[in-house]
C-alpha cells in the first residue's frame, strides 16, 4: 500500500508535500503531482500539508477518485523508479486520464 494523489491536485500543484516528503517520491507531471508507489514507505508525511486534501492512503481515498490509485501507478510506466524527485524535475506529461480533463476556466480579470 501508498499514498496516493487525487483530483483535488490536478491544476493546483501545491508543492507543499514534495517540501514534506523525506524521501522525494512526490514527482511532478503536467497538471498535477503523482507518488511513486515503489519509492513511496506510507510515511504520511505529505498527506496533513496538502491544502486541497488531495493525498489519501490508498485503501482510503474516496470512491469517486478511486482510478487514481492506478493514475498514480501508471504514471510511471515507462519513467520506472527515478529515485529523486528533485534530481528528474518536472516530467512533460501527465496520466490520460489527467490530461483528458477539462482545462479550468480562466479567472475572471
Amino acid at each position: 500500500m501508498t499514498f496516493v494523489i487525487a483530483l483535488p491536485c490536478v491544476d493546483v500543484k501545491d508543492r507543499a508535500c514534495i517540501d514534506e516528503c523525506p524521501l522525494d517520491c512526490i514527482y511532478e507531471g503536467e497538471r498535477m503531482l503523482y507518488i511513486q508507489p515503489d519509492e513511496c514507505t506510507d510515511c504520511g508525511a505529505c498527506e496533513p500539508v496538502c491544502p486541497v486534501e488531495a493525498i489519501f492512503y490508498e485503501d482510503d481515498t474516496p470512491e469517486e477518485w478511486r482510478v487514481f490509485n492506478s493514475v498514480n501507478a501508471e504514471f510511471f510506466a515507462d519513467i520506472g523508479s527515478p529515485g529523486s524527485a528533485a534530481k528528474v524535475g518536472p516530467f512533460p506529461k501527465d496520466h490520460p486520464v489527467v490530461a483528458a480533463l477539462p482545462a479550468p476556466a480562466p479567472e475572471a480579470g
